[in-house]
């Protein structure tokens, strides 16, 4: 019950600021698939295939990674450090796994919104991505992990300007090092291995699979799954920790 109450609150949030919500999501994948996409067109070929489709994976899954991220870190943040109307969860009945399932699943689904919107973008364009149960899987997986690691850096840090550089040092650098614009083989052997250790490099690689036709890395599968879970659990032990407090 805790959890439906969360995403409801959530929903009546996004139905009222749907037109802004869906304007600002649109802007930035939009500028990556026109500034690197038909920017560079048909000129680069990555493994078989145009420098447009290749980076499409790419694009949706850093997107879903910001708006899952973005969604419940900004929300939470506000809330609790500004508004103090999260204080009303923590000192309610609510079960801290309960309210922190329900902000993960409510920012999760609002990076799922953002990954559909592009596939419908680039559709337009005539673009159409090989979209079934394992590119949904893989999204799902990509939104979860990151709307908790969302969760735990609301719940973390106490200040907008820590927030702020905490995205800068651990978001932004996996945007564009973790494979979604360019193939990691050329990569020096030290920085490859820091970078294949970064969640979004497996959401990235298992989501150019899907598209490509190929093999589901289970090593990959194993990475994404593996974090989804330490996440979450640090997410309801900071909660935890809040309501101590």
């Amino acid at each position: 019950m805790e959890v439906l109450t969360i995403l409801w609150r959530e929903w009546i949030f996004f139905k009222r600021r749907f037109w802004h919500i869906t304007s600002a999501l649109i802007i930035s994948p939009l500028l990556y698939i026109v500034t690197f996409g038909y920017g560079i067109g048909d000129s680069l070929i990555i493994d078989g295939k145009s420098y447009l489709f290749y980076i499409l994976p790419g694009v949706i899954s850093l997107t879903v990674m910001r708006t899952s991220y973005s969604a419940i870190a900004m929300r939470i943040s506000i809330s609790r450090l500004h508004e103090k109307s999260f204080e009303n969860y923590i000192i309610s009945p609510t079960r801290m796994q309960y309210l922190t399932l329900g902000h993960v699943l409510a920012g999760s689904l609002r990076g799922l919104y953002a990954g559909f919107l592009i596939v419908l973008i680039v559709s337009i364009f005539g673009i159409y991505l090989n979209v079934g149960f394992a590119f949904l899987g893989i999204c799902i997986l990509n939104s979860l992990l990151f709307s908790s690691l969302g969760f735990i850096a609301a719940m973390w840090i106490d200040t907008h300007y820590d927030m702020n550089r905490f995205t800068s040092f651990v978001i932004t650098p996996m945007s564009f090092l973790c494979g979604t614009f360019f193939s990691l083989e050329e990569m020096p052997s030290v920085l490859k291995f820091i970078i294949e250790l970064l969640p979004l490099t497996h959401s990235t690689q298992l989501l150019r699979s899907v598209v490509f036709g190929k093999d589901l890395s289970l090593k990959s599968i194993i990475i994404v799954v593996f974090y989804i879970l330490v996440f979450f659990t640090l997410s309801v032990k900071v909660c935890y920790r809040e309501d101590r407090s």
